[in-house]
């Protein structure tokens, strides 16, 4: 791809990341508290601590529902993470990565010594 296009996709990718940014932000802590309430929910005894914390586990999710701007941050910072790849000249195809992943090659190898 020619370097002025990615030059513009990445900035207009940079852009929108930094825009979704702060619903990015709000995502996070939103499912930090998620996973707090169902942790402590599986740890909880009581009745009335399952029920506390299954509230605060739904009060995270509606907050986390609520913060949905956010995956449009993180298509953003994919799309730099794409870019980048690219204007370095390293493969973004899947097959790039089956080649490096080390179960893959370990199989490979495995098949190899029992013939």
């Amino acid at each position: 791809m020619n370097k002025f296009w990615l030059i513009t996709l990445g900035i207009i990718a940079g852009i929108v990341a930094l825009s979704n940014l702060g619903p990015m932000i709000g995502l996070a802590v939103s499912l930090v508290i998620v996973y707090a309430g169902v942790h402590y929910y599986l740890r909880s005894t009581t009745a009335l601590a399952k029920f506390w914390w299954a509230f605060v586990g739904v009060i995270g999710g509606l907050a986390a529902i609520s913060n949905v701007p956010a995956l449009i941050g993180a298509a953003a910072l994919a799309g730099l993470w794409m870019i980048y790849r690219q204007w370095n000249g390293q493969s973004v195809s899947l097959e790039a990565v089956k080649e490096s992943d080390p179960f893959t090659n370990f199989e490979q190898q495995w098949n190899k010594l029992n013939k």
